[in-house]
């Protein structure tokens, strides 16, 4: 294997396990090749109607995170005005905002797949639609996955769970990328959070 491959698959292969915002949608097999096959002749994922307001909304969430880190005083000026236009947003939607559709979750991530708890099964080989923002950055990234594996998990309050665990079959490379860049900034803060309780 060459070097560059083993860099490549050394990136990919970090996983973290961290709490994001996350929603999934079985889709059907049809579905799924038309969004390919468009995908394949050069129209990008993102172009489909039901994520304009969605991206338009983590867009504002993120600028916003961006002028925090320069201007608290003006960000938070900014978010008041931001939450003014949500509640206007709520109703004229009937109640409902683009990020209501994403739930925090625990998300076991990395840049070719993921794992998650769900109360619902899914067949392997299903195919689902993936959303996902990570905080406090609301950086966004969505794609396709494949599931591999539904695990039973132990009762919980007469609960049962199933741990799911999905494999990236459709993503863009500049959304991989932002896979690889959270999840070693998140190793990387892991490490030194350890490095200074240790110090304690």
């Amino acid at each position: 294997m060459s070097y560059a491959n083993q860099e490549k698959d050394r990136r990919e292969s970090v996983r973290i396990t961290g709490r994001s915002l996350f929603a999934y949608k079985v889709i059907s097999p049809e579905v799924f090749s038309e969004v390919k096959t468009d995908f394949e002749a050069g129209i990008s994922l993102y172009t489909q109607d039901h994520l304009l307001d969605l991206q338009v909304f983590i867009g504002a969430q993120k600028a916003l995170s961006n002028i925090r880190e320069r201007d608290a005083d003006m960000a938070e000026f900014l978010q008041h005005l931001d939450m003014k236009i949500n509640v206007l947003l709520k109703k004229s939607s009937g109640g409902k905002t683009p990020l209501d559709y994403l739930k925090l979750r625990d998300i076991n991530l990395s840049a070719t797949g993921l794992a998650f708890i769900s109360k619902t099964p899914l067949e392997k080989d299903t195919i689902v639609e993936i959303q996902l923002a990570f905080l406090p950055s609301y950086t966004f990234v969505y794609g396709f996955a494949m599931i591999r594996k539904c695990e039973k998990m132990d009762k919980v309050k007469d609960q049962q769970f199933y741990r799911i665990s999905a494999q990236f079959t459709l993503i863009m490379d500049d959304d991989r990328e932002a896979l690889i860049q959270h999840n070693f900034k998140q190793q990387s803060l892991a490490l030194r959070n350890r490095k200074k309780n240790s110090n304690r």
